[in-house]
């Protein structure tokens, strides 16, 4: 991934216009027209051998004629061209250009495409291209247009990146009637070059950027894609509209891969990553003027406030149907509008104020409200009447936008008449909609876009208890499977390595034989279930394949017998490998569940829980998430279905031991990731009680991993780097030297809360006197793709892990420069602490291929720089203020 260049590409000091043309309704006119009339202020060269002038302005014959190189390059001249182009910008000194030519993917010489004979020509220089295929870009702040779109932009703070050109014009003269305006407005066209995750990477950190919309046709990267997305929605809002909504997988082997519908991966991978998915255009640009205007949301709570009782209440309904939740007033909130309101203003969370209501009972309501602890958000609708202006209702509620600590929205019914209300909300930066299930969309995007970032935020609890899996058996296991070329493995197969991971199985046999079946159900005694393996037949049931409840040896041999024959009657081309004979599971209270796994072609393994049994295809209620799991991931997972509210318990029926059931999730999610042979995985089903879980039937399907076996580029997230732990001797006994996991959450915070004030300064360079809960989650859940930070921990005289120092380490885009970090606790320093987590962070930097490690200390952080220095480092001063700068070439 880089960004490297972008800011010749988005913010370039002059363009040079490649095709340009005079010809009515070609793409070179279109571009010149585009280029001269948005007002751009830096200088534009023209360049095509045809014109000696155009618009008034010098057409140069060619790159090689130019007066010098130019920032930016816009490119619309034919395919065969283009490779020789982008060689005579990259040698004039350009690095980056638009390419707007289609047909770049045809055949060039030597047997390569067009397409890769431009990305030669451009990679010498480092030059970069957007596109081909695109249709342009605009950066409306500096007078930019360099694409083909019917109109101009205004001037704003959003982003928009499309992968469709075609959405652009209408888009932008959308935007214009509505008074949006954009920092950028990027077409991508194929992206051959410059993709989403550049683009992501590069507008998280421009300033001029508040939010970014992002329009989504398909994507080829994911682990970039995800690292990019979760670094950009830390920092601002990102918002995501999805073309091609299709839910059916393709098919598969197992019933997790029927159910993980490539829309569910996508929409798991957009919570993953802390961003809102919306469904219209319409909610793309509502959803950011609202997200920037509004107050982050600290519950989920919604109090109602209209003039008239019909909007009130369809309001209500609409958060109803929404699963949105309702402000609970307190009673001393009730009995000062009791005071102030006509009887029966109260509808549950609806505060009638009547047809009459002025704008003055309009504010003390809204105040009142605005501060209840029983109310999180607040949504003010107002009907026209003739005897109250609209425009002296917003005049009087706007300001109430700047002194509150909650979000403010407001409705504004009508047309015409509340047209002036609406652009004063607006301009007091108060969400203004048009009708009551507008605006209560609206608010229910905040609370899924609060719910994401939570995800990114929250530190789960450590998973003490859960057994440490045996990963060398399990991939033994596996590869003797795939030895024996059984790819497919049965029952009794998945369940020996589900046991290496410490989930808990029912007690299962394998029988090639009638009799053997019967010596298998003596052995687990009786009743026992018998069920026929066969890979070629999913639902053994739906034949009689499966029989439960066999209380005798002559039970199991007619069983057997029965269910051999109707597989030969109704599947005769099945291959019979024989039986699975099982102990019975016996629970009154116990729920059916599914857990398994998928491969997605675009994210790689997902993780799938949901309702189960033999109907769990027509129930349909599953939901989907990205490994690697925690506990906290694995609960959203579970709360996300329809089966969760029956897992809690009703109607005397005791709830379902969730410890068990989120472990058996995270252990599921790391076998996935840690084996990369499993492409498919069914534990259905898995019964789940008030006791625990237990593993009745699974399913596994395996296929050959790429030479090196490593899970890292299948996986969309990069999981615990688990190879970088490493075990040394330090003060008499052993120090592990590992990679952060976001379950260190308790003990990172106990190692802040052990540095003395002055430490804390020269880290932070800020006095700092408790670690918040979002910062500890940013210290604790880092994207290992992009960023490192090693602890060094050992267990104290009461058994407990314990921090003693940190070595942070976060790299740019393109690995060229690595900032570092190294905090020890302040009882240990002077130990060789320090030392030994540089000497980490340096090795680790060079297997990655880093060039350059550098770092920032406070001018009285003399035992860094000195340390430093011993290491290789070199130190000077950076300004007048004395502050070190510290950096490694390696």
């Amino acid at each position: 991934m880089s960004v490297r260049n972008l800011e010749h590409l988005f913010a370039p000091k002059s363009v040079a216009l490649i095709g340009a043309s005079e010809r009515p309704g070609s793409v070179g006119a279109t571009l010149l027209h585009n280029l001269l009339a948005g007002g751009y202020q830096g200088q534009v060269w023209l360049v095509n051998p045809k014109y000696e002038t155009l618009a008034g302005r010098t057409c140069y014959a060619g790159v090689a004629e130019l007066p010098e190189a130019p920032a930016l390059a816009v490119i619309c001249t034919p395919p065969a061209t283009i490779p020789a182009i982008v060689r005579q910008l990259g040698e004039a000194g350009t690095r980056a250009a638009v390419v707007l030519s289609s047909g770049v993917d045809g055949r060039g010489g030597r047997g390569r495409s067009l397409r890769q004979q431009m990305l030669d020509a451009a990679h010498p220089y480092l030059l970069r291209l957007l596109g081909p295929n695109s249709a342009g870009l605009l950066t409306p702040g500096r007078g930019l247009n360099a694409s083909v779109a019917a109109g101009s932009a205004l001037p704003g703070r959003i982003a928009f990146v499309s992968q469709s050109g075609a959405l652009m014009s209408g888009v932008l003269d959308w935007a214009r009637m509505r008074g949006i305006g954009f920092s950028h407005f990027i077409a991508l066209g194929d992206s051959a070059d410059v993709d989403l995750g550049d683009v992501l990477d590069y507008l998280a950190s421009d300033g001029g950027t508040s939010a970014i919309l992002l329009y989504v046709q398909d994507l080829r990267y994911a682990r970039k894609f995800m690292s990019a997305a979760r670094a950009a929605a830390r920092s601002k809002p990102v918002l995501v509209l999805k073309a091609g909504r299709e839910t059916h997988p393709a098919p598969a082997a197992s019933e997790s891969g029927a159910l993980a519908g490539s829309d569910d991966v996508f929409d798991a991978a957009i919570r993953r990553a802390g961003m809102l998915r919306v469904y219209t255009t319409e909610q793309l640009f509502s959803a950011a003027e609202t997200l920037a205007y509004a107050r982050p949301l600290h519950g989920e709570r919604l109090a109602i406030v209209s003039n008239g009782a019909g909007p009130g209440v369809l309001a209500r309904d609409a958060l109803a149907y929404g699963n949105g939740g309702e402000a609970a007033f307190q009673d001393a909130t009730v009995d000062k509008l009791d005071a102030r309101l006509a009887p029966g203003w109260r509808c549950g969370n609806v505060v009638n104020l009547r047809g009459d209501a002025s704008p003055e009972l309009y504010r003390e309501t809204l105040e009142l409200l605005l501060q209840d602890p029983g109310v999180d958000a607040v949504l003010a609708i107002q009907s026209p009447t003739a005897t109250v202006a609209s425009r002296d209702v917003a005049d009087a509620i706007a300001p109430l936008v700047k002194t509150a600590s909650k979000t403010l929205l407001s409705c504004w019914l009508g047309g015409e008449a509340v047209r002036e209300a609406r652009a004063i909300a607006s301009g007091a930066r108060l969400p203004a909609f048009r009708t009551p299930e507008d605006a209560v969309a609206g608010f229910l995007q905040l609370v899924q876009y609060r719910r994401n970032q939570n995800l990114l935020m929250e530190v789960p609890p450590s998973m003490a208890g859960t057994v440490a899996p045996d990963r060398a058996a399990a991939r033994a296991l596996v590869r003797e499977a795939i030895a024996a070329k059984r790819y497919l493995l049965s029952d009794p197969e998945t369940k020996s390595i589900l046991r290496t991971y410490g989930l808990a199985v029912v007690e299962t046999r394998s029988a090639a034989t009638v009799d053997e079946a019967v010596a298998a159900s003596e052995r687990i005694g009786y009743p026992v279930a018998v069920k026929i393996l066969t890979p070629d037949v999913m639902h053994k049931s739906d034949f009689g394949g499966v029989t439960l409840d066999l209380e005798s040896p002559e039970a199991v041999r007619a069983a057997a017998r029965r269910m051999r024959r109707r597989l030969e009657e109704l599947f005769p081309q099945a291959k019979f490998e024989g039986y699975s004979v099982q102990a019975m599971a016996r629970s009154t209270h116990a729920h059916e569940l599914i857990v398994g796994a998928a491969l997605d072609p675009v994210f790689g393994p997902v993780i799938v829980f949901g309702q189960g049994g033999v109907a769990v295809e027509v129930t349909d209620d599953h939901s989907v998430g990205l490994p690697p799991l925690n506990l906290v991931l694995a609960r959203d997972l579970v709360d996300r279905t329809r089966v969760a509210r029956l897992l809690a318990g009703y109607r005397g029926r005791p709830a379902v031991n969730m410890d068990a059931l989120l472990a058996s999730l995270v252990q599921v999610s790391r076998m996935v990731s840690d084996i990369p042979e499993i492409v498919e995985l069914d534990l259905n089903p898995l019964l789940a009680d008030s006791r625990g879980c237990v593993v009745l039937d699974a399913r596994m399907r395996l296929a050959l991993a790429d030479r090196s076996g490593s899970t890292l580029d299948r996986l969309a997230i990069r999981p615990y780097p688990r190879e970088l732990e490493e075990t040394i001797d330090w003060n008499g006994g052993p120090l592990l030297l590992r990679p952060i996991r976001p379950e260190d959450g308790p003990a990172h915070l106990a190692f802040f809360d052990a540095l003395t004030p002055d430490d804390v300064r020269y880290r932070m360079f800020v006095r700092i006197r408790e670690l918040q809960p979002s910062q500890l989650a940013r210290f604790t859940q880092i994207d290992y793709d992009r960023e490192m930070a090693f602890i060094a921990t050992r267990k104290n005289s009461e058994g407990v892990a314990e921090t003693l120092a940190v070595g942070r380490v976060v790299a740019d885009p393109d690995n060229i420069t690595a900032e570092f970090a190294v905090t020890v606790r302040s009882d240990l320093k002077g130990m060789g602490l320090g030392k030994i987590m540089m000497q980490k962070l340096i090795d680790y930097c060079r297997s990655r291929g880093t060039r350059e490690i550098v770092g920032e200390a406070l001018p009285q952080n003399s035992r860094i720089t000195g340390m430093v220095k011993k290491l290789g480092f070199t130190v000077r001063t950076k300004d007048e203020e004395g502050m070190r700068e510290m950096r490694l070439v390696l």
